[in-house]
Parts: C-alpha cells; sequence; structure tokens
C-alpha cells in the first residue's frame, strides 16, 4: 500500500468510526432532539460529493470510509425528521 493510500485510509478510518458513537447513542435513545437537522443535511450532501469525487478519482479510501459514513449519516437524518414529524403531530 502506497503512502498516500495509507493516510487516506487511516483518515477514513477514525473519520468513519467517530460517527459511530452518535449513531448508537441516537438509535438507543431513538431521539435526535438535540441535533441539527440543517447541519446534518448539509453534511449528508458533503458526504454524497465526497463519495462522488471518490468514484471519480478511483480512490478506494474515500469511496468505502464515505460510502459507512453515508449510511451513518441518512440513519440519523431518518430519525431527526421522524422526531420532528412526531412533534408537529403531537402539537396539533
Amino acid at each position: 500500500m502506497e503512502t498516500n493510500e495509507l493516510f487516506g485510509s487511516i483518515a477514513g478510518i477514525l473519520t468513519t468510526v467517530s460517527f459511530f458513537p452518535q449513531v448508537y447513542k441516537t438509535f438507543k435513545t431513538r431521539s435526535a432532539k438535540d441535533l441539527s437537522l440543517f447541519m446534518f443535511g448539509l453534511f449528508t450532501l458533503g458526504i454524497i460529493f465526497w463519495l462522488i469525487y471518490g468514484i471519480l478519482i478511483n480512490s478506494r479510501p474515500v469511496i468505502i470510509s464515505n460510502s459507512v459514513t453515508l449510511v451513518s449519516s441518512a440513519l440519523i437524518l431518518f430519525f431527526k425528521i421522524r422526531e420532528i414529524i412526531k412533534e408537529k403531530s403531537n402539537n396539533k
């Protein structure tokens, strides 16, 4: 493995794994109340563009790490949007 691939792999692993505690907490508590929808929306869009970039340059570390992070981010967005819908239905 080349040095740049090694650094890319380490960066991808660290940034992807750092997301898991938030996904776990959100899943376990079934609450995303304190998370920003705008921030996670922008973050998810950014991950989509990183994934496209990784595909265009054919970089496995970028593709793999952003694919996993996209799934994690999408799960959190799902819980956040579900929470917003619940709150709106409870306020009626």
